[in-house]
């Protein structure tokens, strides 16, 4: 076991504060971020050696990961709760406003489709950074899925199949390869990696990870997870015939039943390319 892992787990037992269930969930909890942290580049941290970078890199691995505001927040309560207990409490802001984490809701008011034009893509000079975005924008991949893309894997004729060990929740994934842009984007990346994914031999996730964060921030790009959306909501149109709401499409109350039963059904397409088991969840893509 890993000091910070142990030293956290000892933290858990000299303050029992709270039910059985409390206690269980807090340590899993906590147990969760030592390793993330330490997944991230992180080492040999203690109790003590918690920081605000620490913190705010836990939250955008969060968001990334698409994690619910709800199981977010938990985790916050028991970022605090550790901070507190080893008075460290200044060095998480007090409330979760400060770092963009929002009420929970599952109603998104405005688009956050985002592309990326050539202009932009040529200032990334790793062209497998470059290649991971193409995918991303192409099959609405997840950022995690796109740097460890194995196209020699993955690409099966008419389909793309995601392992368990790309994805969130480790749930394999089937993407449809539909278009002759898709298929293009997926010429390129076999050319590029091979047999391998679109981690330079020389690099694990973790540096590779590094430097698309660093290469995609020079290029003042943020907020990428915006290409998922923008694949949500061109899937969408090709399957109903109409934009979505977020493009300037209909709202449900002014469909047809013929055409909700069509919304209903593209939604919960969409809703399983993106790697979601959750129908409600389309209306932040979507609206």
């Amino acid at each position: 076991m890993r000091d910070l892992n142990y030293q956290l787990k000892r933290l858990c037992f000299d303050n029992r504060q709270g039910s059985e269930a409390t206690l269980a969930a807090r340590r899993h909890i906590l147990n969760q971020i030592a390793d993330q942290l330490h997944e991230m580049g992180y080492r040999k941290m203690s109790t003590r050696s918690l920081k605000p970078k620490h913190v705010e890199a836990l939250v955008e691995r969060w968001k990334e990961q698409e994690l619910s505001t709800g199981t977010i927040k938990n985790r916050m309560n028991a970022l605090r709760w550790w901070a507190a207990r080893v008075n460290r409490s200044n060095v998480i802001a007090r409330s979760n406003d400060f770092y963009g984490i929002p009420n929970r809701s599952f109603v998104s008011q405005t688009s956050k489709a985002q592309e990326i034009g050539a202009e932009q893509l040529a200032q990334i000079k790793d062209v497998y950074v470059a290649m991971s975005l193409r995918l991303q924008r192409a099959f609405g991949l997840r950022r995690e899925e796109a740097i460890k893309f194995m196209p020699s894997y993955a690409d099966k004729g008419d389909h793309l199949l995601l392992k368990r060990s790309w994805t969130k929740g480790g749930r394999p994934r089937v993407i449809p390869i539909r278009t002759d842009i898709q298929r293009s984007v997926l010429l390129d990346a076999h050319r590029l990696a091979g047999k391998g994914s679109l981690i330079p031999g020389t690099k694990n996730y973790v540096q590779q990870l590094h430097t698309y964060e660093r290469l995609t921030s020079r290029a003042g790009l943020s907020k990428l997870h915006g290409l998922r959306h923008a694949y949500a909501q061109a899937r969408y149109q090709e399957l109903t015939g109409w934009p979505s709401p977020h493009a300037g499409g209909p709202s449900r109350s002014t469909l047809t039943t013929e055409q909700r039963d069509i919304d209903e059904r593209s939604r919960l397409t969409v809703s399983e390319e993106l790697g979601h088991s959750r129908l409600e969840i389309t209306r932040v893509y979507l609206g």
